[in-house]
């Protein structure tokens, strides 16, 4: 991959990390150690038995790892503190010779609360282990990307190809949107107005790769009107789908994630929201339905200064 799609692929990992919990955040980490630790042995709960608390190991090297997800980590510091002390006991009684103990936690990037980081550094001192601390998602992003590229793409996604894009089809067209008028309306914008194009890009904090995403999309639009001018009756409602997305993901928290252009999370969170399946065409057009609405100001924000 290239410049621009390591920073795009960043972005959509982001995405998934703060949409993982439970169970989605311990598949997650065990598809990038799967990867990365030839020896890794992912364990799964079976029966009565359950996973004997360990959710994953490294028997040669004695490893051993334990994975907490819950939807609010902020107010959960004390059940973390609580949880990695008595499922440690559990692991231990089961699995006696650990020589590292990692506690995978989903932050999503907010950082570990300091009792947390103090009670895991005496553990790791009390039972005389080699090492141990916190496993975070900017450390699980650090491993992925140092992963190859279609290790990275199979955890984050495709990225669109602009050859997709150029040659954008109808039959894409009809899917795309059939998934998009399915989608639940969560708010309607009423007005339309037509923005200065790089103005809105600027003032929504969109980054280079994004724009020029939204440019090759545009570039396309001739294709998307003739569709909706033979489908006259579709326009207005496809129109109020894409705001009640746009909505959505602009009122998810995302607290913690740490990026200088915070609109692409909004924007990718778009097009992963309103895609039918994971496939670069599908998420190709999507763009150039979303750089309609977004050149119409139905989607993102205009300049009050400058309007």
């Amino acid at each position: 991959m290239n410049t621009q799609e390591k920073a795009l692929a960043r972005q959509l990992f982001k995405i998934k990390i703060h949409e993982a919990n439970g169970d989605k955040f311990e598949d997650l980490f065990t598809t990038i150690q799967n990867y990365n630790d030839a020896g890794f042995q992912q364990i799964k709960p079976w029966g009565p038995l359950g996973d004997r608390k360990n959710d994953g190991y490294n028997s040669r090297t004695g490893v051993y790892y334990q994975v907490y997800a819950p939807e609010e980590i902020r107010n959960n510091y004390p059940e973390v503190v609580k949880k990695l002390e008595t499922d440690f006991a559990g692991l231990k009684k089961q699995w006696p010779d650990i020589k590292e103990f990692y506690f995978v936690v989903n932050d999503k990037y907010l950082g570990v609360n300091p009792d947390s980081e103090k009670a895991i550094k005496a553990l790791v001192k009390d039972q005389n282990l080699n090492n141990g601390g916190f496993l975070t998602p900017k450390d699980l992003e650090n491993t992925l990307f140092n992963l190859a590229d279609d290790q990275i793409l199979s955890v984050t996604g495709f990225i669109p190809d602009v050859n997709n894009i150029i040659n954008l089809d109808y039959s894409v067209l009809s899917e795309v949107i059939g998934h998009i008028m399915a989608l639940p309306i969560q708010a309607v914008i009423a007005k339309i107005e037509f923005p200065d194009w790089g103005e809105k890009i600027q003032f929504n904090k969109l980054s280079d790769t994004t724009q020029w995403y939204l440019n090759i999309g545009v570039q396309k639009l001739g294709a998307l009107n003739t569709y909706l001018g033979n489908q006259s009756f579709l326009a207005d409602d496809l129109q109020e789908k894409l705001t009640g997305v746009y909505q959505d993901s602009k009122n998810k928290d995302w607290t913690g994630v740490e990026t200088e252009t915070p609109g692409d999370l909004i924007f990718w969170d778009m097009v992963k929201s309103c895609a039918p399946k994971n496939e670069a065409h599908v998420e190709s057009a999507i763009i150039t339905i979303i750089a309609k609405y977004f050149e119409s100001c139905d989607v993102f924000e205009k300049n009050p200064e400058k309007h």
